[in-house]
């Protein structure tokens, strides 16, 4: 076994935390993490938020972020311990030997120039080539990227290229100065599922062609199962478990990881009989200020007490049709029919009755919330907007909502910011069902969650709906919740819908294409996977 390319040795990072009301402290976010990394190959670090992943990862760049300190350890490169290099000798490593792929390209690049110019500026700042050699390494990465045509694809703004192109981009400048390392920070998390696995495949046969190694920082098992060697896996700072990635997928030691391993296996029966619709949507069109079209013609229907999955990529409709359903945006054709009756199609022609009765749960939690509002007043403002409750009956009402959501009334003067993710998400179900409504549109609203936090917020809406008989629209481009929850499905692409009908029919061949392509591209838990996709993509390019 040669040395070690990277070695970290009882690593230990700390941070100071500002406590409301009481004396600064340090606390320790890394506690005494250790592995190695060869020449070629790839390590994945894998947890949930706050595990210490991205936290790790950058340590190899010698950086704390954001008031975070290394305090103890080593992280030895090629035998030296970069903490001791000091500035100049940090600002000749980063962008140079190690290098960093964070996961919003667009937040990345400027968008006054060119990608080809930002691709080469390390390589050529850095003196490790001339500015046409640095041209010509571009056009060889963004070739071997699978960009399109390479000659000429630094000539566009960032503006002028899809996300999965740009973050392509930023891999291929990531490699341009030849490193010897390169951090991977959650590269394909913010992609559509169908882009994912071309920009997955792109990074795997990038690090292939050129022997470089690479830390792989995500919180998706099944993703991370496709292009690493090894597995760490990291909770609270510590580690859990390090072995293979084979070992780790397959045969899991420790329960933690088991849990992580299963996540996806949750299953839902769909209803029998799904032919009384509570909500209609008839031949529904919408476009922007009037003008840019993005709905066409769309039908679907749903059942009291059961789930609607609307699946596609970006740009499909999907929160579209959400913002159609609650009258935000009112369709330019159709009709909404709720139990029977037609729904004016604006929010305020809506009587309070009606807006009661659909409620909606947002992806992002935080941004739906006031910062300076208690939970007690977030719950409690539908209570008294809807049945005029006050005081001592609106905070038992509050409370009961808590214990439904399963966190309990200890919560009730907290703030937004003293919660979790995965609390706060709770807490937008809670002000959902505080309306008593029949129906709650739910877009995507554990995408911004960790697997096993998701998991806990969709088996607590399937736990609701079998108590009160709930209807829910849930909006999500992941077909494995698809699974979990739904009764029926509705396909949509570029605004029009492709499929619909009951769970087992939509999920069963004959496929369209587009739907084919969807249900191809989830990543499954498996070794090996990634490599059959792509195979089978090429056999049928050949046929074609």
């Amino acid at each position: 076994m040669h040395e070690a390319l990277l070695a970290v040795r009882d690593l230990k990072i700390e941070a100071k935390i500002y406590p409301q009301g009481e004396a600064p402290r340090d606390v320790t976010i890394v506690d005494g993490v250790s592995f190695k990394l060869q020449k070629g190959k790839v390590l994945g670090l894998i947890g949930e938020s706050g595990a210490g992943k991205s936290t790790v990862g950058l340590s190899a760049l010698g950086y704390g972020r954001g008031g975070i300190r290394i305090t103890g350890g080593e992280v030895l490169l090629n035998g030296q311990d970069i903490l001791k290099l000091g500035k100049n000798g940090l600002r000749s490593l980063r962008g140079a030997k190690v290098c960093y792929v964070a996961q919003s390209a667009a937040a990345a690049f400027n968008p006054a120039h060119r990608l080809g110019e930002q691709v080469i500026e390390a390589s050529v700042e850095h003196g490790i080539m001339s500015r046409e050699e640095a041209r010509e390494r571009a056009t060889y990465l963004f070739r071997v990227l699978g960009l399109p045509n390479p000659e000429s694809f630094g000539e566009r703004y960032p503006h002028q290229v899809s996300g999965g192109q740009l973050q392509r981009a930023m891999t291929a400048m990531a490699l341009c100065p030849n490193p010897e390392l390169i951090v991977f920070d959650e590269p394909t998390t913010a992609l559509d599922v169908t882009t994912q696995i071309d920009v997955l495949a792109a990074i795997k046969h990038a690090i292939e062609e050129t022997g470089v190694a690479a830390l792989y920082i995500t919180h998706d098992l099944a993703v991370v199962a496709q292009v690493a060697d090894d597995i760490m896996v990291l909770r609270n700072g510590k580690t859990v478990e390090y072995g293979t990635a084979r070992q780790i997928i397959e045969a899991p030691k420790e329960d933690y990881t088991k849990a992580l391993v299963s996540v996806r296996e949750m299953q839902h029966e769909e209803a029998a009989d799904q032919t009384k619709p509570l909500l209609k949507l008839d031949n529904i069109s919408a476009a922007y200020s009037n003008v840019v079209q993005v709905l066409f013609n769309v039908s679907m229907h749903l059942p009291k007490g059961q789930t609607l999955a609307i699946v596609g990529e970006s740009g499909s409709g999907k929160s579209t049709l959400a913002r159609v359903i609650t009258g935000l945006l009112p369709p330019s054709e159709g009709k909404i029919v709720f139990e029977g009756e037609d729904l004016p199609k604006a929010l305020a022609q809506r009587t309070r009755e009606q807006l009661r009765r659909i409620q909606m749960i947002y992806q992002i939690a935080d941004t739906a919330m006031n910062p300076r509002q208690t939970v007690r007043d977030i719950i409690g403002r539908p209570l008294t907007f809807y049945y005029g409750m006050h005081g001592r009956k609106k905070t038992e009402r509050v409370a009961e909502l808590l214990d439904q959501i399963e966190m309990g009334p200890q919560f009730l003067d907290r703030y937004p910011a003293e919660l979790s993710g995965g609390q706060k998400q709770r807490v937008a179900i809670a002000r959902a069902l505080a309306a008593k409504p029949d129906l709650i549109l739910c877009d995507e609203p554990t995408s911004a969650l960790d697997p096993l936090v998701a998991e806990g917020i969709l088996k607590l809406l399937m736990r609701l709906q079998a108590e009160t008989e709930i209807s829910y629209v849930f909006i999500t481009h992941d077909i494995a919740i698809v699974r979990a929850i739904a009764d029926s499905v509705a396909v949509m692409h570029r605004g029009r819908l492709v499929r619909f009908g009951p769970k087992h029919v939509a999920l069963s061949p004959p496929f369209d294409d587009y739907t084919d392509l969807l249900l191809k591209s989830v990543p499954e838990m498996r070794i090996g996977w990634l490599e059959e996709v792509l195979k089978t993509r090429r056999m049928e390019s050949a046929g074609n």
